[in-house]
């Protein structure tokens, strides 16, 4: 804190004595000005102790009183008046407009210069921003001391050390802006009070904060995370603005934060392995065998899903679409090399109340994610329910492939019809059967998909050769190798009628 008038008063050598306002000495003096101005007013700041020889003012009581009101409202804490130069003693008036107005008057011996006086000040705050800044070293290096010791983890730990730095409450929240940890207890009702700002950060990732100031507190709100998406949050409140040194205390607690979010979250290629597997036995319906809670999965019990398949551009991008649909999905189980595809596709088993909205935010990433299907309502302890979500959401993840721009399907949006009175696994059969000489060996060119284009666009080819990004030569001579290995004529209504069907339960 700055020195305080009563700081500056008690200095023995340079002799000052209170005259008026002594009931505000403990006003924090942030710096000395020297003025003869009638006005000084624009040009201060707030929180100055004011020195002037007297030169300029004014003599009658409503001009000093005017002056004295001037200095109050511009914030100056202290005026210092220099005796022996233009006044003998402080005139009469001053002081009575000063105490009156609550300003502290002080009389300045003629034996010390104003110098001695900015000096003297100078040194009282350089000195506090010292201990200040010692305060804070030894505040960053009792966090890390804690996040290197802590036995009952890390969050916990630096979560109390920064609330009693802070002389407040630090709050630990997770993705979804649940409580993790509060320092004090108390402090988690905080969390509710929180929960709107933390819902317009989560969609910025790591690029945002926040700062939510009243007239009880200041808080600030950072995001923890290393890269992509922000995987927690940490709310840190105090009873006033946080100073430049503990906001240095709180940059260090989310670096620690957020290595050890990093560490727990699964980051390495193995850990993600043994996700993924976990997603297996989950879709083969294993649910009873696998440690919900533990995998962070435990809101997946609790109420229907929806499976979502994620067709990323390249395998490169993998990783982002896992984190993409974490940070869009809190809570879903999420995978890939699930299928035996090229790219890998990324697959989630999320709340059905947020696949949508949650598949919507992450196809915002044109630059990682081509496309997703969503397949319709199962129950997580229900394997067949469960199996024909998958299956469903790699049928809608088909129609989302067509190039129509329409970049996340739900099997809703395909509307049942024939497809839902057909037995899946008949059915499958049957269209793997008659697809199959679009598959034969050393065939190179993606027959199915060409096919697939085409056909959705009513016959069309120039249409169809914009969705695939190629020649319209090229899809023209693709149909006559497809129709020549298919044995059947493209032009017959019910040879299109049945292809249409079967590509459409071809498996993405």
């Amino acid at each position: 804190m700055p020195p305080r008038l009563r700081d500056i008063t008690a200095l023995a050598d340079l002799g000052l004595v209170v005259r008026a306002g002594a009931s505000h000495l403990d006003e924090p003096v942030r710096w000395v000005a020297v003025s003869e101005l009638e006005d000084p007013a624009p040009f201060l700041e707030g929180g100055e102790l004011l020195l002037t020889t007297g030169m300029r003012l004014p003599a009658k009581g409503a001009a000093v009183t005017s002056y004295v009101q001037r200095l109050v409202d511009a914030g100056v804490v202290g005026l210092g008046l220099a005796v022996g130069l233009s006044h003998a003693v402080l005139p009469v008036a001053l002081v009575a407009a000063a105490d009156k107005a609550g300003l502290t008057l002080i009389e300045v011996p003629e034996a010390t210069p104003f110098i001695a006086v900015t000096k003297a000040v100078s040194r009282l705050l350089s000195a506090e921003e010292y201990d200040e800044a010692a305060r804070g070293f030894a505040a960053q290096r009792d966090l890390i001391r804690a996040a290197l010791t802590a036995d009952d983890g890390v969050s916990s730990a630096v979560a109390t050390r920064l609330a009693k730095h802070v002389g407040g409450f630090a709050i630990v929240l997770d993705p979804a802006g649940g409580v993790v940890h509060a320092s004090p207890a108390a402090a988690s009702t905080r969390a509710l009070d929180l929960a709107d700002e933390i819902a317009r950060l989560r969609p910025k990732g790591l690029l945002a904060s926040a700062v939510l100031s009243s007239t009880d507190d200041y808080v600030v709100i950072q995001p923890l995370g290393v890269r992509g998406r922000a995987r927690g949050f940490l709310a840190v409140g105090a009873p006033a603005a946080i100073r430049a040194n503990d906001q240095a205390v709180v940059n260090l607690a989310v670096s620690l934060l957020s290595l050890s979010l990093a560490r727990s979250e699964g980051r390495t290629s193995a850990e993600r392995g043994v996700r993924a597997a976990a997603l297996r036995l989950l879709l083969d319906g294993h649910v009873n065998e696998l440690p919900l809670e533990a995998l962070g999965w435990s809101c997946l019990g609790a109420s229907p899903v929806r499976v979502v398949v994620v067709r990323p551009v390249d395998a490169a991008a993998v990783p982002g679409v896992e984190d993409r649909l974490a940070e869009s999905m809190p809570g879903a189980a999420i995978g890939s090399g699930l299928v035996p595809e090229d790219p890998p596709l990324v697959v989630a088993v999320v709340p059905a109340s947020t696949a949508r909205e949650g598949a919507e935010a992450a196809a915002d990433d044109a630059d990682a994610v081509v496309c997703i299907g969503i397949g319709d309502v199962a129950d997580v302890s229900d394997p067949d329910g469960l199996a024909r979500s998958w299956s469903r959401a790699r049928r809608a993840l088909a129609f989302a492939t067509m190039g129509t721009g329409v970049r996340v399907r739900t099997y809703d949006d395909l509307g049942g019809g024939l497809e839902a009175l057909l037995e899946p696994g008949a059915a499958d059969a049957w269209a793997a059967a008659l697809l199959a000489p679009l598959d034969e060996q050393g065939e190179r060119a993606d027959l199915a998909a060409t096919l697939l284009a085409w056909l959705s666009r009513h016959g069309q080819v120039d249409a169809a050769a914009a969705d695939l990004g190629v020649h319209r030569h090229t899809v023209r001579h693709r149909l006559r190798r497809a129709e020549a290995l298919l044995g059947r004529s493209l032009d017959d209504a019910g040879v299109r009628a049945e292809l249409y069907l079967a590509l459409t339960r071809r498996p993405s």
